[in-house]
């Protein structure tokens, strides 16, 4: 690359940091501590008080205003039934309770797989408030890469899984990053999606899944330079948050794009300990 050593490492240092603080950040995926999927009779579930349920299209929740639920939105108090309408794949921080504030717990509805589903996002979850920053590799500048974006004449929606078993998924592919790594004769290609402003997101396996890193990976790149290269840096390589926590319904990488390679760059599995 043509930018120097020591601007390249201050400049993931930052990336660190800022990925670091979006984790800790207020109600992350580091506070989850549940996932229920929603009942078509109202009926208790686990770590939130009141009645929850759902008739396909709406969900419903009834409550008395001694349960001490309260709507995110307005901080107005349950009293009798509420409900709420997604459309697939959408989420709502809805209702709060618990602590001295009454905002120690927030529930988020969410629509998946064209089902309800309530998740538990508690503040005082152990493993946010024991969270120091994610492992990972030391920076290598080895494979920060010049790969070439071939883009498909339109996107194609192929059908993956996810974390959770009964949700599934669709990567829409919008082209292939080809590149080679250190020590491999042959290319890679690697199937992306395209995210906000052309940039490109890779979800994949690599030979480290398992031993030093979760069972896949994602990197994201900028949006390709006119002639079609594009930087594809490794060190960048982050977790879904699936990694954190097993209430996540994070895509699984597409059948191609697995790595005969060791990535030892970027996030590790925050399971494993040093």
């Amino acid at each position: 690359m043509n930018i120097a050593p020591d601007a390249q490492l201050e400049r993931w240092n930052r990336f660190r940091a800022n990925r670091n603080k979006a984790l800790a950040g207020e109600y992350g995926w580091l506070t989850l501590t549940s996932f229920q999927w929603l009942e078509s009779r109202p009926a208790a579930v686990d770590l939130a008080p009141g009645l929850w349920s759902t008739d396909g299209t709406t969900a419903f929740l009834t409550a008395a205003a001694a349960d001490g639920l309260t709507l995110v939105e307005t901080g107005e108090a349950v009293d009798g039934t509420v409900s709420a309408v997604l459309a697939d794949e959408e989420s709502l921080m809805w209702v709060q309770y618990g602590g001295d504030d009454g905002k120690q717990v927030v529930v988020e509805l969410a629509m998946r797989a064209d089902k309800y589903a309530i998740r538990t996002r508690d503040s005082r979850s152990p493993v946010f408030t024991e969270f120091n920053g994610v492992p990972t590799f030391g920076y290598r500048p080895d494979l920060v890469i010049e790969a070439e974006f071939r883009p498909y004449p339109e996107p194609v929606d192929v059908p993956i899984s996810t974390a959770n078993p009964l949700v599934d998924g669709v990567h829409r592919t919008v082209g292939e990053l080809v590149f080679r790594l250190p020590g491999k004769e042959h290319e890679f290609h690697l199937h992306a999606e395209e995210e906000k402003l052309g940039a490109l997101t890779v979800t994949f396996h690599d030979e480290t899944n398992g031993d030093s890193t979760d069972d896949w990976r994602k990197v994201s790149t900028p949006k390709p330079r006119p002639d079609g290269t594009v930087v594809l840096d490794f060190n960048r390589a982050i977790n879904y948050p699936s990694a954190f926590t097993p209430y996540g319904t994070c895509p699984m990488p597409v059948k191609n794009n697995s790595l005969d390679y060791r990535i030892e760059a970027g996030e590790k599995d925050p399971m494993i300990a040093d």
